[in-house]
């Protein structure tokens, strides 16, 4: 997908910005991964320091999307480490925006995937399931539903109702 400047975004759809249909994130995130900018259409999931369920689905077929993970803004374990950043290449995703850490930040920066996080943390998440797929969550100060649309670059990370038009 082709990369959308988020600031032309929000300069060409200010009645967009007014309604609420298209929302800026809490600038917090730290950028890592090759794409410094992507684009797609969002899957959720709502987890707490255990990222069974952020497996699950970076080992599913991503044809584009991007995982929002709602960790809750822990900062004390890593609920995405290289190996899953590895998967999520792989299997097509193309971006993972994480309110909470990473880990194996050295390879998650060599995968061609863009991923934005709070910061790194060595330590490893819990393996118990608990969580949610597919439910709103919210994230840096703004409501996230599955299906919308996520847009980030280097100035920031766009959340809209539906595909912004290019």
């Amino acid at each position: 997908m082709a990369a959308y400047a988020t600031a032309e975004a929000c300069d060409s759809n200010a009645s967009l910005l007014a309604s609420g249909e298209l929302r800026a994130l809490e600038p917090i995130f730290k950028i890592y991964g090759q794409r410094r900018a992507f684009s797609g259409p969002i899957s959720t999931v709502k987890v707490f320091e255990d990222n069974v369920l952020v497996r699950q689905l970076l080992e599913t077929r991503g044809e584009g999307r991007v995982l929002v993970i709602d960790g809750g803004g822990s900062n004390r374990c890593a609920l995405v480490g290289g190996n899953l950043g590895q998967s999520a290449q792989a299997m097509g995703w193309a971006g993972i925006l994480v309110n909470g850490c990473i880990r194996d930040v050295d390879e998650i920066n060599a995968c061609d995937i863009g991923v934005r996080a709070l910061g790194s943390n060595p330590i490893k998440s819990n393996k118990k399931g608990v969580g949610e797929k597919h439910v709103p969550v919210f994230v840096a100060g703004t409501l996230i539903r599955d299906g919308e649309w996520l847009y980030a670059d280097s100035d920031g990370v766009l959340i809209s109702k539906a595909e912004l038009s290019v």
